[in-house]
């Protein structure tokens, strides 16, 4: 499938939505693969009928990564609050009557969670999320695919998206050394996790490099 196609039938699902039950639309894949940028480029091509709120917004604060030693494997599944993110989802698939949802966001600058970032108003139809867990069968993850009305995975030749994620822990900050450290001990480790959930996605999406929407940070 092409973007127009991708867009096409992002607009059918918003159009399924009722009055009183909203459509989820879920993009996985591993780290580096492209799944915020395809989430973005959606999410602005249906302005007024979809909103983003990405999963990393539940990422856990550095200080408890710390208390929990887990602070080498930022972005491993329990490094995030799943029970949170479902309960948010929960909240966005049956909208009150004038009542926003706020929802946290994922600040790269400080690698840190901020609560309440993204307003959700009860007239949209369509929620975009992304992230690398969505269809992680195991508790307390196997809730999220529950949830999502449909989920697409993302894939990327594995070089590509490896000298992406070393790419942007420069932009952020990291050493090129600690950055291919990390890359290679942390984040090819969730790499191989998301990809034995390849098979419970709706839709592979995959592009050339001509063919993908313009890079965001994913």
């Amino acid at each position: 499938m092409n973007l127009d196609d991708l867009a096409a039938r992002a607009r059918r699902l918003a159009a399924s939505a009722t009055p009183g039950r909203r459509r989820l639309l879920g993009i996985a894949g591993p780290p580096g693969a492209g799944k915020s940028t395809l989430a973005a480029w959606l999410a602005a091509e249906l302005t007024g009928q979809a909103a983003l709120v990405p999963m990393d917004g539940f990422h856990l604060a550095e200080t408890e990564l710390r208390r929990l030693g887990r602070m080498d494997r930022k972005g491993a599944p329990d490094t995030f609050d799943p029970a949170g993110y479902a309960a948010l989802l929960s909240r966005l698939r049956s909208p009150e009557p004038g009542t926003p949802v706020y929802a946290p966001a994922f600040d790269r600058r400080i690698e840190e969670p901020v609560a309440g970032s993204i307003p959700v108003a009860p007239h949209i139809p369509l929620v975009i999320t992304e992230g690398n867990y969505l269809l992680l069968h195991s508790d307390p993850w196997a809730r999220i695919r529950e949830l999502l009305d449909e989920v697409w995975f993302m894939e990327l030749d594995g070089q590509e998206r490896v000298r992406r994620l070393i790419a942007r822990h420069e932009r952020f900050g990291r050493l090129r050394i600690d950055a291919e450290d990390f890359v290679r001990t942390s984040d090819e480790a969730n790499a191989r996790l998301v990809a034995a959930t390849r098979p419970r996605a709706d839709l592979v999406v995959t592009f050339t490099e001509d063919e993908a929407p313009p890079r965001s940070d994913d």
